[in-house]
């Protein structure tokens, strides 16, 4: 059987390593696929159960100095931190605050020694120049004998991952970005001491006065503190699910035997009374069965106004009690609540890889290698043509100077992080806007839309009947035809009927007593009121009381795909109230500003022409195609692709689920069916239809971030690596120090994060 599961990765540091993970398992019996992300520093792995496990993968890794975090027994349960773990989403905070911690030590006990190497380097320097004069020589002489002690400390402690990584680069052929750093800051360091320890000998033949040492103090200094300043702004990005999880509440009231008992929330059942009081947090979904409130839905619906819940309404867990107190029936727990399916679903889209990280994968992959190869060919070069130009000693120290620079410059991690960090910065924004992703290719096809296909009912209608409009008769004002009405129609299950009491209960118009309630059968009811029998239903029910009306304007709204409610009584017509499905607050908004971004829209409805006509020249819909079957909604998809347009489908039902799964992107309201959502790409919390322009611009900002950041980590290794390699010193007599290549290195991987944390603050 085949298992799916995604687990976070320990030493994980770089993209190469993702390659190197991803290698790996390929190559163990029983994987079907494998998903490596350095930006998540987790791995999605799809295995056969029978031929390998867990366990088995971690060991494959182990050697290469990596390992799967696997969930204890302990973390089975449901707790925050071992939720996230079990769901295989996210590394507990706590282990990684330590990690981090560890990190910061370790970077502040190097601090001062790469400090103080800079100051005896920048005097050296300009001491050459004149500018200040020459280090005595007591100091020169300490400083000789104190810098191969902070270096020491400095490879053994601080350097010894990037030590491990050359150790597995020769013992086992893998090399990922610490192999690069490893060989260079070695490299530095065992130069050094050799020109230390046997400076008498090698005198005659190069430059024994200057050593590296400083170099690899400095290089894995900078490198350690970028590493440090990644790895907590890489923490800030994927601060969605942590905020999600907080939200859940850890124990619900429920009623046991008729007793109030306060339970962990794991062991809530379906069908559980629970008891939610006052400023109250709702543990899990259900039904209101008793008393009233008003629910803040803010993390659901992203509107602030708190939402009035009362007998029938469903509640979610997680969200905010104001100040009444209700109980409710538990309808969903655990991992089927709402906020689960969204913890999970934003973990996965934050796990998963854009088709545009491709590239960046493929060269990550071969990055490592082809570096080596230029830093050995670049001392060969500098050996073999410097010495003509510049002598042995010199053209060794320039060949030192630049094997060491390329190694450590050219670091693949900012390459690494460009598409994954904008991927989980944008899925965590979305989340918070309401806005459910279920990959990061779909966030990048949703830009590219030039055709958004949207169904009627439920998406840009409400989906259920409302009071439109109330047409007065025989001098009657509206609220009286409204509660008469609505006192005829309290009595019947009908959804309209529904519509008209709720639209009266609005209005707060209290019922009339009634007596001698009547249904009439397909064709409304009646009842007496104050000695008075009143009808109300349709024109059929007119006919048969034999009551002449003029039709004409009734006609024209029912092609609008409005219903009359007609009151009467058995002499004469008294009103007509217009029932009909509302639009949703926001659609003409949403087409106006689609329309701004240059995107066609299409309405397909399988409602009749004239309603569908009318609905979309309310809302400002390009074009209409009308009373369609859910597998031709299919086709017409189909036919649109066949065009070259890319469609985005926005629906809410099972009709819809086809033409959902055909589109390039499938949009899903989160107030249809589950087999929609499923369907769909992108779920849209609480219906809201203005949200699909804000899904659109946020699938561009962040497909904007990404290149920028591609861009620069280009850019940036294209220009360091000639510059470290000394291919401008022949013409400009530039040549980069290691020292600032590590900088440089450092602060790139920074950079790309940074841009990425940008688009948190942007708004949609």
């Amino acid at each position: 059987m085949t298992q799916t599961e995604t687990y976070k990765i320990k030493g994980m540091h770089c993209a190469s390593c993702a390659g190197i993970i991803e290698r790996t398992f390929k190559k163990v019996e029983g994987v079907e696929s494998v998903q490596a992300n350095y930006g998540m520093e987790n791995v999605k792995v799809s295995f056969d159960q029978g031929k390998t496990d867990p366990e088995k993968l971690s060991q494959k890794l182990e050697p290469l100095g990596y390992s799967l975090i696997l969930p204890t027994a302990e973390e089975m349960g449901m707790s925050q931190d071992e939720y996230a773990g079990h769901l295989g989403l996210n590394q507990s905070k706590k282990e990684k605050l330590a990690e981090i911690k560890d990190m910061r030590n370790k970077v502040y006990s190097v601090l001062p020694l790469a400090f103080f190497s800079i100051l005896v380097m920048g005097w050296e320097i300009l001491a050459q120049f004149g500018v200040v004069v020459n280090v005595p020589y007591v100091w020169a002489e300490f400083f000789h004998h104190l810098l191969p002690i902070f270096a020491t400390y400095t490879l053994i402690v601080v350097g010894k991952p990037y030590l491990l990584g050359v150790y597995r680069f020769f013992r086992y052929g893998k090399a990922n970005m610490d192999t690069l750093i490893g060989i260079g800051t070695a490299t530095a360091f065992l130069y050094s001491f050799i020109v230390a320890a046997f400076e008498e000998s090698l005198a005659p033949y190069i430059d024994v006065t200057h050593s590296y040492y400083d170099v690899t103090i400095v290089v894995i200094t900078f490198i350690a503190l970028g590493k440090f300043l990644e790895a907590q702004a890489k923490l800030k990005t994927g601060d969605a699910i942590e905020k999600l999880l907080g939200l859940q509440a850890k124990t619900a009231l429920v009623l046991r035997e008729g007793k109030e008992v306060e339970i962990p929330l794991e062991e809530v059942k379906v069908g559980d009374l629970i008891i939610v009081k006052p400023a109250g947090k709702i543990p899990v979904d259900g039904v209101v069965i008793e008393g009233a409130s008003f629910v803040d839905e803010s993390m659901i619906t992203g509107e602030p106004i708190p939402n009035e819940k009362k007998e029938g309404d469903s509640v979610v867990g997680g969200t905010l009690n104001t100040t009444g107190a209700f109980t409710f029936r538990a309808t969903k727990v655990g991992s089927e609540t709402l906020l689960s399916h969204i913890v999970k679903m934003v973990g996965e889209a934050q796990g998963s890889k854009a088709p545009i990280q491709g590239l960046a994968d493929k060269i990550s992959s071969v990055f490592v290698p082809v570096v080596l190869a230029i830093a050995v060919v670049t001392l060969g070069v500098w050996l073999i043509i410097g010495t003509q130009y510049l002598g042995f000693s010199q053209a060794l120290s320039f060949g030192l100077v630049s094997f060491v620079g390329i190694l450590v410059i050219a670091c693949p991690c900012a390459l690494g992080l460009a598409t994954p960090t904008a991927i989980i910065v944008g899925v965590g924004k979305g989340a918070k806007e309401g806005i459910l992703i279920k990959d990061a290719e779909t966030l990048e096809k949703l830009g590219k839309a030039n055709v958004l296909v949207f169904d009627k009912t439920g998406t840009i209608t409400k989906g259920k009947p409302e009071v439109v409009s109330i047409l007065p008769f025989e001098g009657r004002g509206e609220d009286e035809i409204l509660r008469i009405l609505a006192t005829l129609e309290k009595k019947s299950e009908h959804p309209i009927a529904h519509a008209i009491v709720t639209f009266a209960k609005e209005k707060k118009l209290d019922p009339l007593n009634m007596e001698a309630f009547e249904a009439i059968q397909g064709k409304g009811l009646k009842g007496e009121i104050d000695e008075v029998l009143y009808y109300a239903g349709n024109l059929t029910l007119l006919k048969e009381l034999n009551i002449s009306f003029d039709q004409t304007q009734l006609e024209q709204e029912a092609k609008e795909g409005k219903t009359p409610v007609i009151l009467t009584t058995k002499e004469k017509v008294l009103g007509v109230v217009m029932v009909a499905d509302a639009l949703k607050e926001g659609a003409k908004e949403a087409m106006e500003r689609l329309k701004k971004m240059g995107i066609q829209t299409i309405m397909l409805s399988g409602d009749n022409q004239y309603t569908a006509e009318y609905i979309a020249k309310q809302v400002g819909i390009d074009e209409v195609i009308a009373e369609v079957l859910p597998d031709q909604k299919m086709v017409k998809i189909q036919e649109l692709q066949q065009t070259r347009k890319i469609v985005a489908m926005v629906g809410d039902g099972v009709n819809d689920a086809p033409a959902l799964a055909q589109a390039n992107v499938g949009i899903a309201m989160a107030t249809g069916t589950d087999v929609a959502i499923e369907s769909a790409g992108i779920t849209l919390l609480h219906g809201d239809i203005t949200k699909v322009v804000k899904a659109i611009r946020l699938s561009k900002m962040t497909m904007t971030g990404i290149k920028q950041n591609l861009f620069w980590a280009f850019v940036y290794n294209l220009v360091g690596i000639p510059l470290a390699a000394g291919v401008f010193y022949p013409v400009f007599g530039w040549l980069l120090s290691p020292v600032f290549a590590g900088l440089a290195m450092a602060f790139s991987s920074v950079s790309v994060v940074g841009n990425s944390l940008r688009l948190k603050v942007k708004k949609l």
